[in-house]
């Protein structure tokens, strides 16, 4: 079962999880999690979560770990591209707006708006100008979010620079790994300390009663997973929805059906 009490998470000084206490445990929050599916789909709850963190944090796994037991139909988790010449021209938030959830829909972003704020603000995409203008903005957007009915919740993950090192480095000579070391990634990587200035002053702008910042450290990846995923679900009023028990129905009868030849072409046994 997921706590309900909200603890607040920190640096740890644990020993790391280990893969079988681990598993034990996301399979009970996987069983929470279904349980909020059914609730959002019963009641036409709205729920966003934003994720954002250093490159190497593990947002995808985070992400990745929640989805595993649920319907895609009502998590959806959205990753832009980089703006067209048209969404260039708009207000910034303006693209992400219509991704917002419906009644009934979980909607999972993996980077956000927030972008100006960060990527955007290190890498020159954007001035600074825009990008404090940017932040004396967005928390009048979110407060209007929120007053529509959509529970916000905003996650950071943050990595020490030894752990994001050795994660860089790890990707490096590994093929299932190798599209997530960009060049701009690798730009990114050296620029520590303009990443730490401009987290800084968009926590300060943004981290709002209505929608506050909540920060875990991630260094153990088992453990921060856990620790997101019960706090998110501590987060939301869900509760358990009646359902009828499940019965499996008879099947029909053959009446003279001969199985066909249908398999024309197998995929080769290759494992």
């Amino acid at each position: 079962m997921a706590d309900k009490d909200g603890t607040d998470g920190g640096t740890s000084d644990k020993e790391p999880m280990k893969r079988k206490e681990y598993e034990r445990k996301l399979k009970d929050l996987h069983a929470e999690l279904v349980k909020l599916q059914l609730w959002t789909k019963h009641t036409g709850a709205k729920v966003c979560v934003v994720f954002e963190g250093r490159d190497g944090a593990g947002k995808g796994g985070v992400i990745k770990a929640i989805l595993e037991r649920v319907s895609p139909r009502t998590f959806r988790v959205m990753a832009l591209p980089p703006p067209t010449e048209r969404e260039k021209s708009q207000m910034f938030i303006q693209r992400y707006l219509p991704l917002l959830p419906a009644a009934g829909e979980i909607v999972i972003f993996d980077r956000s708006w927030y972008n100006r704020a960060g990527v955007d603000r290190v890498m020159g995409f954007c001035t600074d100008e825009m990008a404090k203008k940017f932040l004396s903005a967005v928390p009048y957007v979110e407060k209007a979010i929120v007053e529509s009915g959509v529970i916000l919740l905003k996650y950071w993950l943050e990595v020490s620079e030894e752990e994001q090192t050795r994660r860089m480095e790890s990707r490096i000579d590994d093929p299932r790994k190798i599209w997530k070391l960009s060049p701009m990634d690798l730009e990114s990587y050296s620029r520590w300390y303009d990443y730490s200035r401009a987290r800084d002053e968009m926590f300060e702008a943004s981290d709002t009663q209505w929608a506050p910042w909540f920060v875990a450290h991630s260094d153990d990846k088992k453990r921060a997973r856990l620790n997101i995923i019960s706090h998110m679900l501590s987060r939301i009023p869900y509760e358990e929805v009646p359902r009828e028990k499940i019965e499996l129905p008879k099947r029909q009868k053959a009446h003279g059906y001969q199985e066909a030849d249908y398999a024309r072409h197998l995929v080769p046994e290759r494992y």
